[in-house]
């Protein structure tokens, strides 16, 4: 089975802007393509889970997350790194577009998209961990029973995430 690295998108791997959909808005957190990378090397599949409230309140629209998000893979690839797969969840109960409306599984603080992920890239969540900026996305942490759910409040992610490994490191001494 693989072991993965969950992160939430806003907040932790580029800057949250508020229903961020424009690629000319994106900006990636310090040392976010960094993490990625490392996360790549330590032999972690690197999964997006994110909440987008802005496909049900009509913002935008599944289509426009999915053009940003390859966005972001081709910038990881001229880094040298990938996100293995991207999940996110467009569900709102009250949003306005009467397809989204509604209280779904995939929202978090509830971990249906970290359970469909393991099982779609077959992923041990036992052994893997979940990055996020909300007590919303370490709940949904915790909700799918992962190794250790760490809250980033900023600053340099590949500082943070490199801590993280040097301490799991320890763990398995």
């Amino acid at each position: 089975m693989n072991k993965a690295f969950f992160f939430d998108r806003d907040g932790v791997l580029n800057k949250d802007v508020g229903y961020l959909y424009k690629i000319e808005k994106f900006k990636w957190i310090d040392g976010a393509k960094e993490t990625v990378k490392l996360c790549n090397e330590k032999n972690f599949w690197v999964v997006v889970v994110t909440n987008q409230s802005g496909i049900a309140r009509g913002f935008y629209t599944e289509n426009d997350v999915k053009i940003l998000h390859e966005f972001m893979q081709n910038d990881l690839k001229n880094f040298g790194a990938c996100i293995d797969a991207f999940y996110f969840c467009p569900h709102h109960p009250e949003g306005k577009i009467s397809e989204y409306a509604k209280i779904c599984d995939c929202r978090k603080p509830k971990a249906g998209m970290i359970f469909q992920a393991a099982k779609d890239l077959n992923i041990d969540l036992k052994k893997s961990f979940l990055i996020g900026d909300s007590q919303r996305d370490i709940d949904a942490g915790k909700n799918a029973e992962l190794a250790g759910e760490f809250l980033f409040q900023g600053g340099n992610l590949f500082e943070f995430v490199k801590n993280i490994f040097e301490e799991k490191i320890s763990w398995e001494k």
